[in-house]
């Protein structure tokens, strides 16, 4: 993908003093007025949280960087419909996670319907360790086919409820339930050494 980076500014100035962290509205006032310093703040101010956010749904950096690029260029495009209600950062997420499933779905990656043999052997009754976490808990993720990656993010991360789920992914309820609980299961049974993600035949 093209990289297009419209609130990058030519001088690499430190534009960031300009704006105030809690006066968003001057920093949008000045975005909307299409003010290549806003835009290079705004994006400075959010860029690297929201490709965490990103990272987490892809499955490589150059896809988390596309949905970065995609999701601001939808952040900027769509800039005037942010109506502060709730923090905008808050706005900013939920579009890069709007994003990041739209790219999902339109390069077929996403695969809703997995069975639980295609996950592999699961250790019965083996419990979710809430052990897990930080860069070991990431790079597990990554492992994950990415449907249950997917919705463990927008359950677990996001908030989402798997009512709202469903909806987002075209997917039943059930469904949703029943990939976050063996996304669960399979991170579980990877920390505990039960499963190796290579024995799971992620592909």
């Amino acid at each position: 993908m093209q990289r297009f980076n419209p609130y990058i500014c030519p001088k690499r100035d430190n534009l960031l003093g300009n704006y105030d962290h809690e006066d968003d509205k001057a920093l949008i006032r000045d975005c909307l007025r299409n003010q290549a310093a806003a835009q290079k703040a705004l994006y400075e101010r959010f860029s690297s949280s929201m490709m965490g956010v990103c990272y987490r749904y892809a499955r490589n950096r150059a896809d988390a960087e596309d949905m970065l690029q995609e999701g601001f260029i939808r952040v900027f495009t769509h800039l005037s419909q942010y109506r502060s209600e709730g923090s905008l950062e808050g706005w900013i997420r939920r579009i890069m996670v709007t994003t990041a499933i739209n790219f999902l779905n339109r390069n077929k990656h996403l695969q809703q319907q997995m069975e639980i043999e295609q996950a592999g052997a699961i250790a019965a009754g083996g419990q979710p360790d809430d052990a897990l976490h930080g860069r070991e808990l990431l790079e597990l993720m990554h492992r994950l086919p990415t449907g249950y990656r997917t919705v463990l993010n927008l359950y677990a991360v996001e908030g989402y409820s798997h009512k709202e789920i469903g909806q987002m992914l075209g997917i039943a309820e059930s469904t949703s339930r029943s990939q976050y609980a063996r996304a669960r299961e399979l991170l579980a049974s990877w920390r505990k050494g039960q499963l190796t993600p290579r024995q799971q035949g992620d592909k």
